[in-house]
């Protein structure tokens, strides 16, 4: 079996409309991303069309993770309490 890179992963996802994505699938292309302009030397155009592609992608699952907050609030209402760990 093959294994994929967050690389190749990202050259797929990248041609994919963000707003058909999960936030799995997106969390991935901008990991992905960030691996890409930290340690490759890209010609400054590709660059940018990866920072902003990661732009989109912060925006995109920043909106996906409030909106599950929403939803989670709405069924439990106000009785969520901070996670609190356990003393040994």
């Amino acid at each position: 079996m093959a294994k994929i890179s967050k690389a190749s992963k990202t050259s797929d996802t990248s041609q994919t409309s963000i707003e058909n994505l999960t936030y799995e699938e997106a969390l991935t292309e901008l990991e992905g991303i960030v691996e890409s302009l930290e340690g490759e030397q890209n010609p400054l155009e590709d660059s940018m069309k990866l920072f902003e592609r990661g732009q989109a992608l912060v925006v995109y699952c920043g909106a996906l993770l409030e909106s599950a907050q929403l939803k989670v609030q709405k069924l439990v209402g106000e009785t969520i309490s901070p996670f609190e760990e356990e003393s040994e």
